[in-house]
């Protein structure tokens, strides 16, 4: 009987689209080996240049963290169940709550709550666990969202509705079309207008009690100290990896709560993150993986409601925290599979070598995270990549000349152009027998970050004549055939 290996949906693509894959392994570095030897195109997620497992990347044995041991020698029996968890981009009990909760005591009395409160709010008042104290807690409670978007808008909106006295948002994004699948405290009469003031105005209508502090600009290492030093809690909905160190980074050297949360396509992952009471985002993820590496919600896509149910639990963590009840998420990481409608959890482990909340920091101020998340190192692409315009004319005068699709199958069922040829990106290098060397290349997929993932694949490969079309074919769309719709 074989081990069984849990493959997460970023992966999937590399190993034939499935969600699990049986392994005869004695080892966990035999199985990751045997793993990746037979899905080739998988190593390079898994394993860095040096052979070593990446640190972005985590493995459970039969939900059980092996970090702390020596990984690749953990043995595995026939029946185990291997879960792979790689970044997308606490549980100590009650003890920890109330912690957490003593660190947010204000020097001033709690406020009172006027008639019309106490009415709004009386759903919660006759719960023991929330009472008139309780309601008065969150009344005084600051709580920061950064970022107004998928998480950012279930999360705000329950928070609003129970009472918290002052959310602050941090956004500097517009409302877009796109964003109204999921991003639900917005709404079209919004399109155009900054997220801040739909949100506020959204808040406010649905509980005029509830202060806002608007932050419109980008979270970076010189505002994030000074912004988030003033509030209680953090909860964390951003979309990019740079953020996601910061804010973890800034909520340790203030002391603070993070309250995390991430989603892609069907799955999720929830966990409070309080380094005086269990571990910090870098204990479970020391490093980010390489740019590029994993999809962004524009890109990979991801189910409207899924936000919905993670920005939800972020909520509600925030409202336990404040109000000291129950067992928080620290030291526990929840995965959630819609497709499954199934929970899980696993247990972190503090890791008494983390850079910044280890016994020994190395991190004690903030950083510039663009370079330690390599996004200004990404390869120069000077004279690689080509225009919608410039294919279209070029392709006229050489009907020669290869487009390759590098988009998902379903993708290409949306909108495609006439001519291309679809190799998806996953299966690109075991497929380079379908792309003619001696043919001019241009490869494509929505946005252009794919296609220059597909131009490195080739040019590693020996294609000489490789070019990535700009802006993918979001771009054809809206400058060669108006006619293709956009997505």
């Amino acid at each position: 009987m074989a081990v069984t290996v849990l493959i997460p949906t970023p992966l999937r693509p590399y190993v034939g689209g499935r969600d699990a894959v049986q392994v005869e392994a004695a080892s966990i570095g035999e199985l990751l080996h045997r793993l990746s030897g037979e899905h080739i195109a998988l190593r390079k997620h898994l394993f860095a240049d040096d052979g070593r497992l990446r640190s972005f990347v985590n493995v459970y044995v039969n939900d059980r963290d092996i970090r702390q041991l020596s990984a690749q020698e953990t043995p595995v029996r026939s029946g185990d169940t291997v879960s792979i968890i790689p970044s997308i981009a606490g549980g100590t009990g009650g003890t920890a709550a109330t912690e957490v909760r003593a660190g947010m005591q204000h020097a001033a009395p709690l406020p009172s709550l006027s008639h019309e409160e106490i009415l709004r709010y009386s759903r919660h008042l006759i719960l023991p666990d929330v009472g008139l104290e309780g309601q008065k807690r969150l009344k005084a409670a600051r709580v920061l969202l950064v970022g107004a978007g998928g998480l950012g808008s279930p999360a705000a909106l329950y928070l609003a509705a129970a009472g918290v006295g002052t959310i602050g948002l941090v956004d500097f994004d517009v409302v877009d079309k796109t964003n109204l699948q999921r991003q639900i405290i917005h709404g079209t009469a919004t399109v155009g207008r900054p997220k801040l003031e739909s949100a506020t105005e959204r808040i406010h209508d649905l509980n005029p009690n509830v202060r806002v502090e608007a932050f419109e600009t980008r979270l970076t290492s010189e505002n994030a100290l000074d912004i988030i030093r003033d509030f209680d809690i953090v909860a964390d909905g951003t979309d990019n990896f740079p953020t996601r160190y910061l804010v973890n980074d800034a909520c340790v050297l203030l002391g603070k709560p993070n309250v995390y949360g991430s989603i892609f396509r069907f799955e999720g992952q929830a966990s409070v993150f309080y380094a005086k009471a269990g571990p910090c985002y870098r204990c479970l993820y020391a490093e980010p993986p390489p740019p590029g590496l994993v999809p962004s919600c524009a890109e990979g896509g991801v189910l409207g409601v899924l936000p919905g149910i993670i920005g939800s639990i972020q909520a509600m963590e925030t409202i336990k925290l404040i109000l000291g009840a129950g067992e928080p998420l620290i030291g526990r990481l929840v995965l959630f599979d819609a497709l499954k409608l199934q929970f899980r959890e696993l247990k972190l482990e503090k890791d008494p070598d983390c850079p910044v909340c280890g016994s020994h920091p190395s991190v004690t101020e903030l950083i510039d995270y663009e370079a330690f998340c390599g996004i200004g190192a990404e390869p120069s692409y000077d004279g690689a990549e080509i225009t919608a315009q410039e294919l279209k004319t070029e392709w006229e005068r050489n009907p020669d000349l290869l487009v390759v699709d590098v988009r998902e199958p379903h993708e290409y069922e949306i909108a495609h152009i006439d001519g291309a040829v679809l190799i998806p990106l996953g299966e690109l290098p075991d497929r380079l027998g379908e792309v003619d060397g001696h043919r001019e290349v241009v490869t494509h997929c929505h946005h252009g970050a794919r296609s220059l993932k597909a131009l490195e694949i080739l040019k590693a490969a020996g294609f000489s004549k490789v070019r990535s079309l700009r802006g993918g074919i979001d771009a054809w769309a809206v400058n060669v055939d108006p006619s293709l719709p956009r997505y």
